[in-house]
C-alpha cells in the first residue's frame, strides 16, 4: 500500500481543496466533485482505504464493496456516477459486474483496476463496456484525473437533459454533441462510452477518410500511450451494434482492409454542434 501513496506524493491536496477554485479541475471539477458518487469495488480493503481518501479529499462522496456480488445489489437500488471495479474478485469478478452495470439505464462510467496488464485482459475489459483502464501500481493522481475526465461527460449529459434541448431528429442522421458528449442516429440515442464517442467522432468529422487503429487509438485515449491497437476493433464492434440497434446501415461504419475503417455515411446525413467554449 505504500507505493501507492508514493505515487501520490506530496500532490495530496489539503481537507477542503475540492472547494477551492483552484482545484486540479478548476471550478467545473469543484462542483462535479460535490455532486459525484463513486463506487470503489476492490477485494483488497488496503486498496479500497487509500482510494476512498484520496477521493474524499476532493470532495467525492464514495461508497466501497469486497466484492463484485455486493456492489451489484446496492447498483440495482441505485447506481453511482463511477465506478472503479477490480478484475479479480470472489463471488462475481468485475468483467461480469462491468457487463450487468451496462444494462442499467444511467449507463455509468466505468473504469477498471487491476494488477493484469496483459493485453488480452485490457481488450476484455473494454469489451466489457469500460470506459478506461488502470494497472496497479498506479500513480493516485492519474486514477483521479481518469475519475475527472470520465465524470465529464456524465456532467455534461445531465445539464443538456435538464435544457430539454433535442439533440437532433431525423431519418439516417448521425448527430453528435462534443458538449455533452452525446450522440443518436435518427433521433435515437446510442448511449456512446467516453471512448466510443471518441472513436465515432474521429471517423465522423472527416466523412470518407480512412483513419488507421493507431489513430482511432489515439483519439480515443489523447491522455497516454494505449499500446494495443487490437483494442479498437473491440470498440469498433460495440459502436457497430449501437448503430444498428438504432436503425443505422452496416455500411455506416467500413472496414478498410490492411487500414483501418472510415465513416461510409454520404453527405449531409452528419450534424456535429459546436464545440464547447474554452
Amino acid at each position: 500500500m505504500a507505493a501507492l501513496w508514493r505515487f501520490y506524493g506530496d500532490a495530496r491536496p489539503a481537507a477542503g481543496a475540492a472547494r477551492r477554485s483552484a482545484s486540479p479541475g478548476g471550478p467545473g471539477h469543484v462542483m462535479m466533485a460535490a455532486m459525484a458518487e463513486i463506487a470503489v469495488v476492490d477485494d483488497e480493503a488496503g486498496i479500497r482505504s487509500l482510494i476512498r481518501v484520496a477521493l474524499e479529499r476532493e470532495g467525492y462522496a464514495v461508497r466501497d464493496y469486497a466484492n463484485g456480488a455486493d456492489a451489484w445489489l446496492a447498483f440495482e437500488r441505485a447506481a453511482p456516477d463511477l465506478a472503479i471495479l477490480d478484475i479479480m474478485m470472489p463471488r462475481m469478478d468485475g468483467l461480469e459486474l462491468c457487463r450487468r452495470m451496462r444494462a442499467l439505464s444511467a449507463l455509468p462510467p466505468v473504469i477498471f483496476l487491476s494488477s493484469r496488464d496483459d493485453e488480452i485482459d485490457r481488450v476484455l475489459g473494454l469489451d466489457a463496456g469500460a470506459d478506461d483502464y488502470v494497472c496497479k501500481p498506479f500513480g493516485m493522481m492519474e486514477l483521479l484525473a481518469r475519475v475527472r475526465a470520465a465524470l465529464r461527460r456524465g456532467a455534461a449529459a445531465d445539464r443538456k437533459a435538464d435544457a430539454g434541448a433535442p439533440l437532433g431528429a431525423g431519418d439516417a442522421v448521425l448527430a453528435l454533441d462534443r458538449d455533452a458528449w452525446a450522440a443518436c442516429y435518427g433521433g435515437a440515442e446510442l448511449g456512446l462510452t467516453v471512448t466510443e464517442f471518441r472513436m465515432l467522432f474521429a471517423m465522423a468529422a472527416r466523412p470518407g477518410a480512412v483513419k488507421s487503429r493507431s489513430q482511432l487509438m489515439k483519439a480515443a485515449f489523447p491522455e497516454d500511450s494505449f499500446p494495443s491497437e487490437r483494442a479498437a476493433d473491440s470498440h469498433i464492434k460495440r459502436l457497430r451494434a449501437k448503430l444498428s440497434a438504432a436503425g443505422a446501415p452496416p455500411e455506416l461504419i467500413e472496414s478498410i482492409y490492411g487500414l483501418g475503417y472510415r465513416y461510409g455515411g454520404p453527405e449531409g446525413t452528419i450534424r456535429i454542434a459546436p464545440a464547447p467554449a474554452p
